[in-house]
């Protein structure tokens, strides 16, 4: 485990902007996870839900101008793919790459925390970093950093068609073929009620076309959806961008 001092976060802002932080303490703060204070009180005074708040705005705008400049898509298609972009799932994905996890601060109990938990914490520690950028570097650096790491991952997105959700392809896929409207069914529940996992089908004409599992219903859903397209053969929609 690295030893999380302000000099280790003015490497990795050299790493992450190319140049250290006025304030190295806002780069800290960023990765201070809530429950790190209530171990370590003497050693942290803030956590990052305040950057998180900002980083968030300063993301949702960043991305909202990136595709109003660069596509003459109509504002549907232009929100659900600023959707895919700025997602838990998105966000998680790219403070992976940049090895987030090592300078979390986190609480022994956070730290064995499930899956689940921790893609949110990545996420939100993502829009934590972001809001420091922007404090410590301006706008434009932050922008840097967001079309690097977030806006840069659309034509993958674009490719996979994952920027509309499987749920929604899907029901569009049978009520075109087959005139009916997907049902979906839980198939089992597993373990305690703060981590339960769900696996559920997806059946038309009570036939069942296809089956996942995630930490919550919907996620469970779309993962059933996914499954259901790929069985399918559905293509993924064409968007001429």
């Amino acid at each position: 485990m690295k030893n999380l001092d302000l000099a280790t976060y003015q490497q990795l802002a050299a790493k992450l902007i190319g140049r250290p932080f006025k304030d190295p303490q806002l780069l800290q703060t960023a990765f201070t996870h809530c429950s790190y204070l209530n171990e370590h009180r003497r050693d942290a005074k803030e956590h990052n839900e305040r950057l998180e708040f900002l980083g968030d705005a300063v993301l949702e705008i960043v991305v909202t101008e990136h595709l109003y400049l660069n596509y003459q898509h109509p504002e549907g298609i232009l929100t659900n793919w600023r959707a895919a972009l700025v997602r838990t799932e998105s966000l998680a994905a790219a403070a992976k790459k940049l090895d987030f996890i090592d300078y979390l601060r986190l609480s022994k109990g956070e730290r064995r925390s499930s899956a689940r938990s921790r893609e949110q914490i990545l996420a939100n520690a993502f829009e934590a970093v972001i809001g420091a950028v922007y404090l410590d570097q301006g706008y434009g650096t932050a922008a840097k950093f967001i079309h690097k790491h977030i806006t840069s991952t659309l034509d993958g997105i674009l490719q996979a068609g994952s920027w509309l959700d499987a749920k929604t392809r899907f029901q569009e896929h049978v009520q075109s073929t087959e005139g009916q409207t997907p049902v979906y069914r839980v198939l089992a529940e597993e373990g305690p009620d703060h981590d339960k996992s769900f696996s559920i089908g997806v059946y038309v004409n009570d036939q069942l076309l296809g089956s996942g599992k995630g930490y919550s219903k919907q996620a469970a859903q779309q993962a059933a959806a996914e499954a259901a397209l790929r069985a399918q053969n559905v293509k993924p929609p064409s968007v001429d961008n």
